[in-house]
């Protein structure tokens, strides 16, 4: 099967990379919306290198003024939370819509190379912090994907009922370079090790987490 995957440069798009290399065609799509973390997508550049796949960086920088809101990610008078994914202030890390525009994006972009599949890494964690990785939102997206062309579609989500700490076990499995993916939400040039995204990573790495991080 030929897959477009969106990747970010994390470790859960790394896994999935690797996951899906071993048995499909694999073309990974990165999107640039103008993310405060932009860094993630050269760390994905050179996972895609490693893993031998194509990789297609969408620019949509131009549209970072749109879908600013109040997130600490394209709204740079936002700071970035600290602390865990379970906090409320997590909210502010969601950007308005961005799973729709990238899965539409991606979707076209399958329907260009006629490939088979969209996949991408949303996992169970997600859920109750981003309301577009809900299973109400996939599952219209799912369909929205059989139909937006005469060629189907289909959308992929294998971790969907993975926690991250599973992701990371699977990740060392199939050896995924997990010092070379990127998860700050900083986009300093360490890992903070106090963003949401740093707490995950390393509770879901644990004692064999190779990361360097600033605190």
């Amino acid at each position: 099967m030929k897959i477009v995957t969106i990747a970010s440069g994390g470790m859960d798009s790394a896994t999935l990379i690797w996951k899906l290399k071993a048995e499909h065609e694999v073309h990974v799509l990165g999107v640039d919306y103008g993310q405060r973390h932009r860094v993630e997508l050269e760390h994905l550049e050179r996972l895609c290198g490693l893993a031998d796949v194509p990789l297609r960086i969408a620019d949509l920088s131009a549209i970072r003024p749109l879908i600013q809101g109040q997130s600490s990610q394209t709204n740079p008078d936002v700071a970035v939370p600290h602390g865990h994914y379970a906090d409320e202030n997590m909210k502010t890390t969601v950007v308005p819509n961005r799973n729709m525009i990238m899965l539409s994006v991606a979707i076209g972009h399958a329907i260009s190379i006629e490939a088979d599949a969209v996949a991408y890494g949303a996992h169970a964690g997600d859920h109750t912090i981003y309301p577009d990785c809900r299973e109400e939102f996939a599952s219209a997206m799912s369909v929205a994907s059989l139909l937006c062309d005469w060629r189907p579609i289909k959308l992929l989500r294998p971790f969907v009922d993975m926690t991250k700490t599973e992701i990371a076990e699977l990740g060392y499995s199939l050896k995924v370079p997990f010092q070379e993916t990127w998860s700050c939400y900083e986009g300093i040039d360490v890992h903070c090790g106090k963003c949401g995204t740093c707490v995950e990573r390393k509770e879901a790495l644990s004692v064999d987490d190779p990361t360097r991080y600033a605190a």
